[in-house]
């Protein structure tokens, strides 16, 4: 077999440095391409540089081996037939003409799983294969296992479904009136809602709340409804996996996911095995920003591969890629803000209705995340708040990069400028006059007790350059909204500047264990001390495969550090989400390393007789501060290796008091604040984003590098929900499943982004580090469209924002 698996198969699809962007991290300021080389070559290997990604090289000349890549010399291919309807229910199959389509070894139902038929993220409520009902456009009914894709494919269209179509429940309306519309999951059914169509809740009360008594205290009080549409993670790579029949009766699967260990206790119940006979090695990862947080095609490929006792691969094509992954969950938003006349906060009262889709995916949380953060990072004495998720008959919805507290910033951060128009204040000073800080309280409850610079944050966005004018003397119109389509020539050109800031977790939350393994090995390989880091991290892009390195080679003193393949024979490393992995899987890389390395020196200590308390380990010697270099770890290791894993686990949270909210829920908050320059052309209704700043405080940057793109990324993927990214769904039908449809930005979209880091340690977390890679997803947005906003003086209140939203409005309040 070639499943083609390495250290080094991490992918990822993240912005990686804009031409003309800058970083200015603590006092250190780097301007342009010869100062990023500067900082390439400045502690290179260890903490603080800026290490290459491994992976890089590979990617850029097309070499790199993907999911998608693995091939095996007796395979068959896995396809799967999927409803063309919403809500139906299914009166018959009949699979014999597609058993009957010669290179066809397999065609399976429900009704040929071996175990369990349910399974879920957090909930199990969705069938491994439809059984009765059909509850979202693109649910899967059958398999087939055949030779040759095509062969699948002519298979596929032979099976007869026979169904009764059903009107189906997508509207907030609909689904909160069941009596006239029906249920999508019957009330309490697979753990849901008591009311059917509620997936979950959240409610959140905090100072006196909001009555009648507590609005008589704000001189000017502004409300708002706010829409976020359907926006998908347009991951490159489309789901891929390759599943292997073991002697032991088992599986291996070769996978991209961004949780081998919870893709595993998911498969195991359906597939009729014990956890220890399903074995999960991650394959090459095209980008995933919480699409790969679910399953997909694993059971799939794993029930044929069982069933036909061959490998099986299934490969998604772009368009079945949408129908077989969640998305970002569309958010219809209420909202009202009440201030004293000098522009202090008095109270704030939301309402964040969540469109879950068919089935809970990570509905819980993300519900969570919008509720706890969402009133933004700002200190409000009296607050109420109403999330909730629905099921309804649309596809479903989970992770996606900022997960509850993307949707919620784009509500508040409205309500932000709106309040500021009504006060005539300056919208940048109104956030730093209510900013929190270190000290102050979430309207959770819980003490922000770390540093939380927002006002700084802001200051320092306001402060940046603005990019120069357009100059209408001398115009290039390849810089025009539109002019590579040659549509203008600077007429009906106005140009807008916008802010924002906002607030993220870092972590699993609500009470959840959240801990990662890591397993350190240190021997002598070739004359030389090597160090092997062995997790099941999913490397989906975010550059902990050089991270990891980097820690193995600071705490331990060695040059060669080998990261071996991530799979199921070591720990858990949690998901690649939440921005955690650094946090959490380079927290017990660190821990593993520094166990090894007190081992070593104790063996030391016996060996010699040392006294010295000043030990440790650097350049391949054992040294002390004192007396210098000691022993070469070669020498003191010899024939040896010193092999230890470790765990790391957060600071415990707690669950959110279901009525009143309150509960230290989030382990770490994480903050940045954007500024955008935007050309409008009001007339075609075309926008150009000029510009795109971003200040944010990292903690520490273990790789200035990579945190620089991880944030750019993360602006890309804002600017594209703000002005291009929607999945169009019209009666539960998905209309736009392709790139030529869903339009994601280019290289041609994106603006320079010049990015400022602070870096103001968190004494809870390792190196004093913070999640980098969902805050400006979270914050960008809005500074976008309020950039927009100034342009053209329209209220705009729904994203993304389409060419008819410029031409048709009019202006007004905003």
């Amino acid at each position: 077999m070639n499943a083609r698996t390495s250290a080094h198969n991490s992918a990822g699809t993240s912005a990686g440095s804009t031409a003309g962007s800058s970083v200015r991290a603590g006092a250190r300021t780097i301007q342009g391409q010869k100062n990023l080389q500067d900082i390439r070559q400045s502690s290179k290997d260890g903490i603080g540089g800026s290490t290459l990604r491994p992976d890089g090289t590979l990617k850029v000349r097309g070499e790199f081996a993907y999911s998608s890549d693995m091939w095996h010399e007796d395979m068959l291919w896995g396809m799967a037939l999927r409803s063309p309807h919403p809500r139906a229910n299914i009166l018959s199959v009949d699979i014999s003409e597609a058993l009957a389509v010669p290179g066809v070894y397999a065609v399976l139902t429900h009704e040929d799983i071996p175990g369990a038929k349910y399974y879920g993220l957090e909930i199990a409520d969705q069938p491994a294969l439809a059984i009765d009902k059909i509850r979202y456009h693109g649910e899967s009914i059958a398999l087939v296992a055949a030779d040759h894709p095509e062969t699948a494919r002519r298979a596929v269209k032979k099976i007869k479904v026979e169904y009764e179509v059903l009107t189906p429940i997508v509207t907030e309306e609909q689904c909160l009136d069941p009596e006239t519309h029906g249920y999508v999951h019957e009330p309490h059914e697979y753990k849901s809602h008591a009311h059917g169509n509620i997936c979950h809740e959240q409610r959140l009360v905090s100072g006196l709340g909001v009555t009648d008594e507590v609005r008589a205290l704000a001189d000017v009080v502004v409300s708002g409804t706010y829409e976020v549409g359907m926006q998908d993670q347009a991951f490159l790579g489309p789901e891929s996996g390759l599943a292997v029949p073991a002697e032991d009766g088992g599986i291996d699967l070769y996978i991209a996911t961004q949780w081998l260990h919870v893709d595993r206790q998911q498969m195991a119940p359906v597939l009729g095995l014990p956890e220890e006979k399903v074995r999960l090695t991650l394959a090459g990862v095209g980008g995933a920003f919480g699409g790969r947080e679910d399953l997909s095609m694993q059971i799939h490929a794993c029930l044929l591969a069982q069933r036909t006792g061959k490998p099986v691969k299934i490969v998604y094509s772009r368009d079945e890629s949408f129908f077989g992954h969640v998305h970002r969950h569309p958010a219809k938003m209420y909202y009202e803000h009440g201030a004293t006349r000098d522009g202090k906060l008095v109270y704030a009262d939301a309402r964040i209705v969540l469109d879950g889709g068919a089935y809970a995916s990570a509905s819980p949380a993300v519900v969570g995340n919008a509720a706890s953060l969402g009133h933004g990072p700002y200190v409000i004495p009296n607050v109420r708040m109403h999330a909730v998720a629905l099921y309804s008959n649309n596809p479903s919805c989970g992770a996606m990069r900022g997960f509850g507290a993307v949707q919620a910033a784009f509500g508040y951060e409205t309500q932000m400028d709106r309040l500021a128009a009504e006060l005539g204040m300056d919208p940048v000073e109104l956030r730093r006059l209510n900013a929190m800080k270190q000290g102050d309280r979430m309207p959770t409850g819980q003490e922000i007790d770390a540093p939380a610079p927002v006002a700084e944050l802001l200051r320092r966005v306001k402060d940046m350059p603005l990019p120069p004018p357009l100059d209408t003397d001398d115009l290039d119109v390849r810089l025009l909204p539109g002019a590579l389509s040659n549509t203008s020539h600077g007429e009906g050109i106005v140009r807008g500047v916008g802010y924002s800031v906002g607030i993220k977790n870092v972590g699993f939350s609500e009470g959840f264990d959240d801990y990662s393994t890591a397993r350190v090995r240190l021997e002598v390989i070739g004359g030389e001390p090597v160090a092997l880091v062995h997790t099941a991290m999913a490397e989906v892009g975010q550059g902990g495969v050089t991270v990891h390195a980097q820690i193995a080679r600071t705490e331990l003193g060695v040059e060669q550090v080998t990261i071996h393949p991530a799979n199921t024979e070591v720990g858990s490393a949690g998901s690649t989400s939440a921005s955690r992995q650094t946090y959490m899987t380079g927290g017990a890389v660190k821990l593993a390393a520094e166990a090894v390395k007190r081992e070593l020196i104790e063996k030391g200590r016996r060996r010699y007789g040392w006294t010295q308390q000043d030990l440790t380990l650097a350049g391949g010697k054992v040294v002390s501060e004192s007396a210098g270099a000691l022993v070469s770890m070669v020498d003191l290791l010899g024939e040896d290796a010193i092999d230890l894993t470790r765990e790391h686990h957060h600071r415990p949270t707690v669950p959110f008091d279901k009525e009143t909210g309150q509960g230290f829920g989030h382990v770490q908050y994480t903050f940045c604040a954007n500024r955008a320059v935007v050309d409008v052309d009001v007339e075609l209704g075309l926008v150009k984003v000029v510009e795109l700043t971003a200040v944010q405080d990292v903690g520490k940057a273990l790789n200035p590098l990579s945190v620089v793109g991880q944030i750019q990324g993360g602006c890309t993927q804002a600017l594209g929900l703000a002005v291009m990214e929607e999945i169009i769904v019209r009666d539960g039908k998905v209309r736009n499943a392709s790139f030529t449809d869903y339009l994601i930005p280019t290289i041609l979209d994106t603006p320079p982004i010049p990015v400022e880091i602070l870096e103001l340690p968190d004494p809870h977390a390792p190196y004093g580090l913070r999640g980098v890679g969902e805050a400006p997803t979270v914050s960008a947005t809005p500074s976008i469209v309020a950039a927009i906003r100034n342009a053209t003086g329209l209220a705009l209140r729904r994203i993304p924002v389409r060419p008819e939203h410029l031409t048709t409005e009019r202006p007004g309040e905003l």
